[in-house]
């Protein structure tokens, strides 16, 4: 099968959409199709993909410099018409997949989209409205698609609500090979926390729909250290809200997959997630974690189980369900161990088979209406 993934960001960018439309390109790849990938350029070098990778002139999100936005530009159009794609993969379609979309459509190619961002919540997050024109906008791009994928049970009824149609759902796999408990580090851990703290982590960007300011009633908590690993725009004044934390900066690989491996409580505090992949890595790492009862992690935190679920936007709950998980090891460690075993089959490679069989039946359906 000849595949276009269309992507609003790719490695070496990293955040979700980049790591799941490298993750997709991988498995089509080693399961004998042809991908190819259309992505923006990016200011540094590129990667080794597995597969070949068009990238078409961006320039940088003003304030936000880690996200750059796509240009005008012919090379979409050429590159997907080069490629006699079979299906156009649309990952997270907002700018350049809008108008992968539009070329697909002149072509005649069935189109799958993969929801992936919570725009409306972003919209209320930096505009404070907006979420109206938000999803008008998705309901748009999303029904001139055959079949929109959907990473939770959450994202699939917030579409539905809105209108959008022929939404299934699609989740994430998580490598379980790189992300393991046996990488923690002692070593690591004197080093972060040099009095023998309990360390409470987080990962992912550092940006105002995050609401990382939430654990600034952790740092607060006698034998806790908080540790941070991320970049964005809210990287400075985060410093100031999280006094005593420890700020790592970006990390990838086998480094973040250590640093993981090396926390004993996992944390995180956005409330807008359509899925929340740190949750799943740091689950395989075989950490207890602490989410908000929202979005994404409804589908992959068992309350009371994998760890706790609590109220979006509440620090004194985050605080609380921590000190709750510091002051009983056994009970920490047993979460942590469920939700391991959770996550051990949730592999990309049953993840991305599973995404094959969905781009199977759209091209059914289109040679039956054809018919």
């Amino acid at each position: 099968m000849r595949v276009v993934i269309v992507t609003e960001s790719f490695p070496p960018d990293v955040n979700g959409v980049a790591h799941c439309a490298l993750q997709t390109a991988r498995h089509l790849a080693a399961r004998g199709h042809d991908p190819l990938v259309i992505a923006p350029a990016v200011a540094g070098p590129d990667i080794e993909a597995p597969c070949p990778v068009v990238r078409v002139p961006s320039l940088p999100l003003p304030g936000y410099p880690q996200v750059r936005v796509a240009l005008p530009s012919r090379r979409l159009a050429a590159a997907l018409t080069a490629h006699r794609a079979d299906v156009v993969h649309l990952a997270s379609p907002f700018v350049l997949g809008v108008r992968g979309m539009g070329v697909a459509a002149k072509l005649g190619l069935p189109a799958v989209a993969i929801y992936q961002t919570d725009l409306a919540g972003y919209a209320r997050t930096y505009m404070g409205a907006g979420e109206n024109t938000a999803w008008r906008r998705i309901r748009t791009v999303h029904t001139a698609a055959d079949r929109t994928l959907a990473p939770s049970t959450a994202a699939v009824r917030d579409l539905e609500e809105h209108g959008v149609p022929r939404v299934r759902l699609w989740p994430r796999g998580v490598d379980t090979v790189r992300f393991r408990p046996e990488l923690r580090d002692e070593a690591l851990r004197r080093e972060l926390a040099p009095n023998g703290e309990t360390i409470v982590g987080y990962v992912g960007r550092l940006a105002p729909e995050k609401c990382v300011e939430l654990l600034s009633g952790v740092c607060g908590l006698p034998g806790v250290k908080v540790v941070v690993v991320g970049d964005g725009p809210s990287g400075t004044s985060l410093q100031s809200s999280l006094p005593g934390a420890v700020f790592l900066g970006r990390r990838t690989g086998e480094d973040l997959a250590r640093i993981f491996a090396s926390f004993d409580v996992f944390a995180h505090t956005g409330p807008y997630e359509t899925f929340c992949q740190t949750v799943q890595e740091a689950m395989a790492s075989g950490l207890p974690v602490i989410a908000p009862a929202a979005g994404g992690p409804l589908d992959l935190v068992d309350h009371g189980r994998t760890g706790l679920l609590v109220p979006p936007h509440d620090a004194r709950e985050v605080r609380d369900a921590v000190a709750a998980l510091v002051a009983d090891p056994a009970r920490s460690q047993a979460y942590g161990q469920a939700g391991r075993a959770t996550v051990e089959g949730r592999t990309w490679a049953a993840v991305g088979d599973l995404l094959v069989g969905h781009y199977t039946e759209v091209l059914r359906e289109r040679t039956a209406v054809a018919a």
